[in-house]
């Protein structure tokens, strides 16, 4: 089955220029709702959403044809549980997102741009930070996974200083939750971290 057939699996906001309710793109918009920035072909959705029935997952994704690959594999799986956006990450989080309406965020193996003259398309800095802040639920997490040493470093650092955020163990998907990309990277030393927006009382 061709991964360039549409998949009954994306959604498609109505307006591009306010926040969107994804929750009630859902069969249950009462579950959890857990986010994947850049969810590739699909692999670590459709395992983690097996797993975890009664959550939510969105993935994110600015990549045609790995939106419609990642939702056939989903769809096949009978994963109603899973939604698919096609957008680029950082406007997605910034735009797009409610406030205070995602309990979980991942993000594996985002692109590390790694010329210099390039460092300012990274996804993660101080305003993107605030707009995880603000659409984090209280107690809310988000994972950060990548193979580019000197990124990982960059990004636990800006973490580290965010007072807003406390670090916490960091997440290890299991064999069926690896990506594709962490696959491919098998042979290199990965970094990991994870970390937890405090309440309003810490």
């Amino acid at each position: 089955m061709s991964s360039k057939k549409p998949t009954k699996l994306r959604v498609i906001p109505g307006n591009w220029l306010e926040p969107f309710d994804f929750a009630g793109c859902f069969p249950h918009p009462e579950n959890p709702l857990e986010v994947d920035i850049g969810s590739g072909k699909g692999r670590f959705l459709a395992a983690r959403s097996g797993k975890y029935p009664d959550v939510n997952f969105l993935g994110i994704e600015r990549m045609l044809v790995r939106v419609n690959s990642s939702g056939r594999l989903c769809e096949r799986a009978g994963r109603e549980n899973v939604r698919l956006l096609r957008m680029e990450g950082y406007y997605a989080v910034n735009y797009l997102m409610l406030p205070e309406s995602v309990d979980n965020y991942y993000f594996f193996f985002p692109d590390p741009w790694p010329k210099a003259r390039h460092h300012n398309n990274r996804l993660f800095n101080d305003l993107f930070m605030t707009a995880l802040h603000r659409t984090l639920k209280p107690n809310g997490l988000l994972h950060v996974a990548t193979d580019h040493l000197p990124y990982f470093e960059e990004i636990h650092e800006l973490l580290k200083a965010d007072n807003r955020f406390e670090e916490t163990d960091p997440f290890i998907p299991d064999d069926e939750e690896r990506t594709d990309f962490e696959l491919i990277f098998a042979h290199k030393k990965i970094g990991r971290c994870s970390f937890r927006k405090k309440t309003n009382r810490e």
